[in-house]
């Protein structure tokens, strides 16, 4: 039985063969919609949730050919199986040039019949996860999904909301960790390219031996080894994006080879005669400085110019410290912390870190303080790993605790009411010079009573 009742409508002027089908169809758990004319089907059509049409291509007033443009037009997507006499193959092959899922011919079993529903109602199930995953890439990686409040991040999604209505060649320079490729995937998603393929190529894990043939392909005996033709990245990415990551790992012959298609949008397999037109936009990053590697003879400088017509610098993490509450927040809920709250102090021991991992390194420590957090539905600073926490700080102040001591938190409170005052009673800049977040700032003026 079928699991989840689906909608079939059978268009068709011979009430008996109406008759047998709906009983087929019935017994197998769909709901059976039945029309003795093409006018009556598009009625139903219109009016009803249908899943599939089945309809013969003789009727009166609208014959199955004028149903399956009228039923294609109102809805792009439908799914429509023709039945024929043998004689009418002919109109059947018309039918699928119109956009028929498939034909079958009478006379037929039920099972066939069956069979070919099975399979049209799998595509449509097809169809529409992949449109639904599409949707949620497009939604995961839009603009507005990307993780930053700061001013470079500001500056960053403007320029990578006006890059994504262009086709040209993107060089996104950073250190590891500094997300080259969920901007790339920005600027796709955002793009008139969204719809097609986005391809990423990390060419420093790609064996040299086998970076021509990955890259451009290769026909069934072009070297020992190629048992069948290969499709390569850049002929999979037609229509799309090429993301080409640590492209400076490329060697410098198959950098001549990148230069061409960048050159004449068209590539050579290995093996293979004539070349190949593509349409792929490319988007590169490199966590080197290629200049340097130019000087070096390690890569060729036409090609960093060709590829480099829009570079973007990614800032690191310590440069855009604003940014960590956010960034933990957001990988809090990632990694199923929705409830939990963090502890102001986290902030502070975050924010004494350098990261040299950026905001990978980031969210492997946010992941590993859900998962062995002490308390539930909060991360304090003991779930922060020590090699975060340990760091020593000169302090050009020398505080002389007098014999009777002192209380902390009026210390506390005077330091604060100092910062305040140096920066003129700016909080962002006061919390910079106490080394603590703006947050963590706030928190402390509240408990001090710090107006």
């Amino acid at each position: 039985m079928v699991s989840n009742r689906k909608t079939i409508l059978i268009a068709d002027d011979d009430e008996s063969l109406r008759r047998v089908i709906e009983y087929n169809l019935s017994n197998k758990g769909y709901r059976v919609l039945l029309a003795s004319n093409g006018t009556e089907a598009l009625n139903i059509f219109k009016s009803e949730d249908v899943d599939i049409v089945v309809t013969d291509i003789k009727m009166e007033k609208i014959d199955g050919l004028e149903l399956l443009e009228k039923v294609k037009r109102f809805k792009s997507n439908a799914l429509v199986i023709m039945i024929t006499a043998y004689g009418s193959i002919e109109t059947a092959v018309r039918a699928m040039k119109l956009g028929a899922y498939d034909y079958i011919t009478k006379p037929f079993d039920r099972d066939e019949l069956q069979i070919m529903i099975k399979k049209a109602l799998d595509l449509q199930s097809l169809m529409s996860e992949n449109i639904r995953l599409r949707q949620e890439l497009a939604d995961r990686f839009s603009l507005d999904n990307i993780i930053g409040a700061s001013s470079k991040m500001k500056r960053i999604y403007d320029l990578v909301a006006r890059v994504a209505k262009s086709d040209s060649t993107v060089l996104l320079q950073g250190e590891s960790g500094t997300g080259k490729e969920l901007i790339a995937r920005a600027i796709h998603f955002n793009s008139s390219r969204a719809k097609k393929p986005f391809i990423t190529v990390n060419c420093s894990a790609i064996p040299e031996n086998l970076m021509e043939s990955e890259l451009f392909g290769h026909v069934k005996g072009a070297f020992t080894g190629a048992i069948k033709d290969k499709t390569g990245k850049f002929e999979a990415a037609d229509g799309g994006t090429i993301f080409l990551d640590e492209i400076g790992d490329i060697r410098k012959d198959l950098q001549v080879k990148l230069l061409r298609v960048l050159q004449e949008k068209s590539i050579d397999k290995v093996g293979a005669t004539p070349s190949i037109n593509v349409d792929v936009r490319i988007i590169a990053a490199t966590n080197i400085q290629l200049e340097t590697a130019i000087e070096e003879g390690k890569f060729r400088e036409d090609l960093f110019y060709r590829i480099s017509v829009i570079p973007i610098l990614l800032p690191t993490l310590r440069e855009r410290k604003d940014d960590i509450p956010l960034l933990a927040q957001h990988f809090v809920g990632k990694h199923g912390g929705k409830d939990c709250k963090i502890q102001p102090e986290v902030f502070d021991v975050l924010n004494r870190y350098d990261w040299p991992g950026n905001v990978r390194e980031l969210e492997n420590i946010i992941e590993r303080a859900i998962v062995l957090k002490e308390k539930e539905n909060v991360v304090s600073p003991e779930d922060i790993p020590d090699h975060i926490k340990i760091k020593q700080f000169h302090s050009p102040m020398s505080l002389e605790i007098p014999d009777e001591g002192v209380k902390l938190e009026e210390v506390e409170k005077s330091l604060i009411i100092n910062a305040l005052n140096k920066a003129g009673q700016n909080q962002t800049r006061a919390a910079e010079l106490l080394n603590i977040s703006r947050q963590t700032l706030i928190y402390r003026m509240q408990k001090y009573d710090i107006k």
